[in-house]
């Protein structure tokens, strides 16, 4: 799932609110075979038609606007289950042509219920934590339980049944050390249900060290994907928020300065850019030895290796660690052209991608070996 997504369904979704419209919210939980998105996918539908967010890739928002009105309407969570693996596809009035299975949940959103969805998803945010989110269905139509629970390994909310609680509580703690999305059949409340377990991590934060004009798309191509940005510069003319309104924060900082004033996690990308070597080399030495787990250095492999060499810390280990040159391959030459080879990197290596043409991949689009 894309925190982005969610931020924006958020936004949305308050919005709704102060004009008094009905809503309601649309998650895949289910794909068999192909498709555009996949589980965790959502959408947000108010009444007068608007949509926030996607289900697919546009074949299935006209008609999922309907379900989602008759949902509204009646107030009850429903399920839809989208088939076209028939290759006569046009009957089903979506021309998905994506050969798979896509089941979605409508739930409605019912303002009197103190835990409704929305409210769950909005918890994700206040908390920079892996997290894992629960959403309850049923493929025979029974029961549609919808969004229930968001788990965490220090505190949790949840809307469960009782009766089923300690089991539903060990598979997502399960899923939040695996950090992998499971579907699981449980029975609850003496009925079969299916459970999308959904392992959630927070969005990832890029600090950009450097505040040049080349930092500029960098900067606003990561918080387009919804990543925080923080830029940090020792030189208060460059490091402005004028300059870099998107970013969610500018640190006008020294290099022993900066470490003090951000927060590193296992969704933490710091990016060398200054073209002050000074600046770079002692940010540099200092970053070898935190747990960052993407650092990357913008410029020429010889710059990297004079700089490891400089601090005696020219290591196999610390070449594999540092990228440098930041970035992949795809022949970039202006700043916009780098920064999104620079996002590109990043991305794959968070996701444990290979960056490699998608034409090549023996396994589906969405099949990723993650470490």
């Amino acid at each position: 799932m894309l925190m982005k997504e969610i931020t924006d369904i958020l936004k949305a979704y308050e919005k709704a609110v102060r004009e008094h419209k009905k809503a309601a919210l649309a998650t895949v939980v289910k794909v068999d075979g192909s498709s555009y998105r996949r589980p965790g996918a959502r959408m947000l539908i108010t009444e007068d038609g608007l949509l926030t967010g996607a289900i697919s890739g546009g074949c299935l928002e006209g008609d999922a606007l309907r379900k989602a009105l008759s949902a509204i309407l009646q107030q009850e969570n429903k399920l839809v289950t989208y088939d076209t693996t028939d290759e006569d596809d046009a009957k089903f009035g979506v021309q998905l042509g994506c050969n798979g299975i896509v089941h979605i949940l409508f739930e409605p959103i019912r303002q009197n219920d103190p835990l409704h969805a929305l409210v769950i998803l909005a918890a994700l945010e206040k908390e920079r934590e892996n997290a894992v989110l629960l959403t309850l269905f049923s493929l025979e139509g029974k029961i549609q339980l919808g969004t229930s629970m968001l788990y965490r390994a220090k505190n949790s909310i949840s809307k469960l049944p009782g009766d089923s609680k300690d089991e539903i509580y060990e598979h997502a703690a399960r899923v939040l050390a695996q950090q992998k999305s499971t579907l699981e059949n449980l029975t609850i409340e003496e009925q079969p249900t299916d459970a999308f377990i959904e392992f959630v991590a927070p969005p990832i934060s890029l600090i950009i060290a450097g505040a040049g004009n080349d930092a500029q798309p960098l900067a606003e191509i990561a918080q387009l994907l919804g990543w925080t940005v923080t830029i940090a510069d020792g030189r208060p003319t460059h490091a402005t928020a004028q300059r870099f309104p998107n970013a969610d924060r500018v640190l006008v900082v020294k290099p022993e300065q900066l470490l003090a004033q951000v927060a590193i996690d296992a969704q933490t990308a710091f990016v060398l850019m200054t073209h002050n070597y000074n600046y770079d080399l002692d940010l540099l030495q200092r970053l070898l030895t935190t747990n960052a787990p993407y650092i990357g250095t913008l410029g020429p492999k010889k710059k990297l290796l004079r700089m490891l060499d400089e601090l005696n810390l020219n290591t196999e280990e610390n070449l594999a660690r540092v990228h440098g040159p930041v970035g992949l391959d795809i022949g970039a030459e202006t700043a916009a052209e780098i920064a999104i080879s620079i996002i590109a990197e990043i991305k794959s290596v968070f996701a444990g991608a290979t960056a490699s043409f998608l034409k090549e991949k023996a396994e589906p689009i969405h099949f990723q070996k993650k470490e």
